[in-house]
């Protein structure tokens, strides 16, 4: 039989988890690089210093990652002397920082260690990295042979992130247990991406039950239990998921209409420039329902979605149905396209938006 390894992260929650970096890193080095956004550095700065006060570890530098998750960004990157002499890499913000950060790492063989500040993706506990084009165009998914080695999720900086981003990524989170489920549908798998599907089943749940709530406090910069367990799916469940469904060439049960729908707005520039990726995920994953015809499942998204604010029709992310044979032609070119159990047609993918939308018209 063919032999495989699976790499897994490890991950520390709470207002005073940064505290945990020395023993955590104690067998990786004693030098760090921090590379992450302008605004999530200044953030977690403080916080990461006295994380390591008192310690044998040294922050060496802060670095900006660039702004866009590209191959270009991290040659720049690797081309400094404080990554180069770096032990280890602290990667700190979004899901493009990480992303970034996961291509400088890999090709410099060096430990990563990721520091989300906002709870509005996976990203810092994924192998796999969505990359770009400089224009901001998805170029391709590059697949890190490991994930970080630790993710620290200080819930007191995700408290104090937009809000707005936190939101998003709610609504990216409920696409995960969805996606997962359709796309390995028909598969006969066995333990690795079986466990990430049965792990794909606890995403949607918590956030039906806590989101509002932790969204509320969010919006205060309250650190909460309910923010807590919502930033736990958000970052660490589907990640998870991600990690044990996600292969580059054997096997891609990660995602499917949703964001093969996100990705065919891609071509729609009042949709991209005006609304968030979880925000438009969200959407997606109401017509993989509709298409999917699990009607039932569609009602108790959608009711969910009106609770959050999150978008019901095409009017919500500003989509027409002129716009429709485009998205339905650039979707069609996406990997999550055949990541379903039966043939998608434009035809009926075009149908199932408008039939998606005409139901959420009904939840306003």
């Amino acid at each position: 039989m063919k032999g495989y390894h699976i790499f897994i992260p490890n991950y520390s929650v709470g207002v005073d988890c940064y505290k945990e970096i020395p023993w955590v890193t104690r067998k990786y080095g004693k030098k760090a690089v921090v590379i992450g956004g302008k605004t999530a550095m200044e953030k977690a700065k403080d916080a990461l210093l006295d994380g390591i006060a008192g310690s044998d570890v040294e922050i060496t530098d802060f670095i900006w990652y660039g702004g866009e998750a590209s191959y270009e960004n991290a040659e720049e990157l690797m081309k400094l002397d404080a990554v180069k002499n770096a032990d280890m890499i602290f990667a700190v913000g979004g899901g493009r920082v990480m992303d970034t950060s996961k291509i400088v790492k890999e090709r410099l063989d060096k430990p990563f260690f990721t520091f989300p500040t906002l709870g509005s993706n996976c990203a810092a506990t994924t192998s796999i990295a969505v990359i770009y084009y400089p224009d901001g165009r998805v170029n391709n998914y590059f697949y890190a042979e490991t994930p970080a080695e630790h993710v620290f999720i200080n819930t007191k900086i995700i408290a104090d992130s937009p809000a707005n981003m936190f939101w998003a990524g709610i609504g990216d989170a409920i696409s995960k247990e969805l996606e997962a489920q359709l796309a390995i549908r028909g598969h006969e798998v066995d333990h690795t991406p079986l466990m990430g599907n049965q792990l794909s089943l606890i995403c949607i749940d918590p956030l039906i039950k806590y989101g509002k709530k932790a969204y509320e406090d969010c919006k205060n910069s309250a650190d909460s239990f309910e923010l807590e367990q919502v930033a736990l799916d958000i970052i660490i469940t589907t990640g998870m998921v991600s990690n044990f469904m996600t292969t580059e060439n054997d096997y891609y049960y990660n995602s499917s209409l949703a964001h093969g729908f996100y990705n065919g707005t891609s071509v729609i520039p009042a949709c991209t420039q005006n609304h968030l990726h979880g925000e438009v995920v969200s959407f997606g994953s109401l017509v993989l329902l509709v298409y999917d015809k699990n009607y039932d499942e569609c009602d108790k998204i959608m009711a969910f979605h009106k609770e959050m604010g999150l978008p019901l029709c095409m009017a919500d992310i500003e989509i027409t149905d002129d716009d429709l044979q485009a998205i339905a032609d650039r979707t069609a070119q996406s990997r999550e396209w055949t990541c379903v159990p039966y043939e998608v047609t434009k035809e009926k993918f075009i149908a199932a938006i408008k039939e998606c939308d005409e139901r959420g018209k009904k939840f306003k």
